[in-house]
């Protein structure tokens, strides 16, 4: 029996999560990554509902649950600093059962570590270019080599490289507002904490695991689409600037330590909607193939469903037709619910934050307050359940 041989693009989440199912199956996997190595900088994320039951089918759950950043309480505070209301993580983010938030790099540490002697991981390279035949896909890479594979995936996130190769420029659809995440040193002395501060069009978080470790901040700000270079990083430090210059508590503290950080991430809040997912012999996967928007919190929680999905069908006849069948339900469903967060995410005017500052200073002391959150968070449940494993 001919052994299939697969190149994966994106050593991120999906990526070694795909080349995990496909070295069961018996594929031979290669996973080139365009960085050096794996990325240490990122942010937390969610992992919920039907994604909780492909990492526990992994065997990784227990890994990943180890990892959890533990996250005790969320406070909103004044201008001043001042605490309008501090709340159980766990009721604002309506975890259940397994649902857990782990650092992203964690993650794909985990999931790298679970599949390096199974699949053979290639750092530093990249597609240059691909050639794509009925017999299989001739590949130069950006170092000179070359290979040819029976199917190629692009895991390679929202500004897909693969994608562009084999459907060209696909416009993002921009859900009308920026994020920037970066390190900073724990000004707050925060641990197990998450901190929000809001202003009209603008949202600012920051949180910590350890008082002695550093802290993460996120700055997210209402505007439309921004004529920017996304390789000029100074372009987009002072873009952040300019949205946030002024805006008081710590956000000024935050703007001065922007330079120093070693991990600086600027992008819109956009989504890909694409009509199929695959050309040819090349398919597409997680952000690549469907990016939700990180307001979703649902990006990872796709791309490992996406990879368990995908890694059944692949190289099977009408496999990626089965495979885009079987994700699309849930993936509309984490696409309108991206839309709305994003929507929610950053506060309007004066009155829209006092509303929301009184709503949260009050929920503490309502008898029914669980129900309420559950109440408010079903889409995202829904969402997060909408494919069966």
């Amino acid at each position: 029996m001919t052994i299939s041989r697969v190149l994966i693009s994106g050593a991120g989440i999906g990526g070694p999560a795909l080349a995990y199912w496909l070295t069961g199956r018996g594929f031979e996997v290669t996973v080139v990554e365009h960085a050096a190595g794996l990325r240490e900088g990122g942010y937390k994320v969610d992992v919920r509902g039907s994604a909780t039951e492909v990492l526990r089918r992994m065997g990784l759950l227990s890994a990943a649950q180890a990892a959890d950043t533990g996250m005790q309480r969320i406070t909103y505070v004044k201008s001043n600093g001042g605490p309008i209301a501090t709340l159980p993580a766990d009721l604002l983010m309506g975890r259940r059962g397994d649902d857990l938030e782990i650092m992203r790099w964690d993650l794909s540490r985990i999931l790298h570590d679970a599949t390096a002697d199974r699949a053979r991981y290639v750092f530093g390279d990249s597609i240059a270019a691909l050639d794509d035949g009925p017999d299989g896909v001739d590949v130069t890479f950006a170092s000179g080599a070359t290979g040819r594979f029976d199917y190629v995936v692009g895991a390679d996130g929202l500004h897909s490289a693969t994608r562009r190769k084999v459907m060209g420029e696909v416009p993002l659809s921009h859900l009308g507002a920026y994020i920037a995440i970066y390190t900073v040193p724990n000004l707050l002395g925060i641990e197990r904490e998450e901190i929000m501060y809001s202003r009209p069009g603008r949202l600012v978080f920051a949180y910590a695991m350890e008082r002695d470790q550093p802290a993460r901040v996120g700055l997210t700000f209402a505007a439309p689409r921004l004529d920017y270079d996304r390789h000029d990083v100074a372009a987009q430090k002072a873009l952040v600037r300019e949205a946030f210059d002024g805006q008081g508590w710590r956000v000024g503290d935050f703007l001065s330590a922007m330079d120093a950080a070693p991990d600086f991430y600027f992008d819109a809040m956009s989504q890909v909607e694409l009509p199929h997912w695959s050309s040819g012999r090349v398919a597409l996967l997680g952000d690549a193939a469907h990016c939700p928007a990180p307001a979703s919190g649902q990006g990872t929680s796709l791309a490992l469903a996406g990879a368990y999905v995908l890694g059944r069908h692949l190289g099977t006849p009408g496999g990626f037709a089965a495979y885009e069948r079987e994700m699309r339900p849930y993936t509309e469903k984490n696409l309108a619910f991206g839309r709305k967060m994003a929507k929610d995410m950053v506060p309007g005017g004066r009155l829209g934050i006092a509303f929301r500052n009184y709503g949260m200073r009050t929920l503490k002391y309502h008898p029914r307050k669980e129900q309420m959150i559950d109440r408010i968070l079903a889409p995202m449940h829904e969402a997060a359940n909408a494919i069966a494993i």
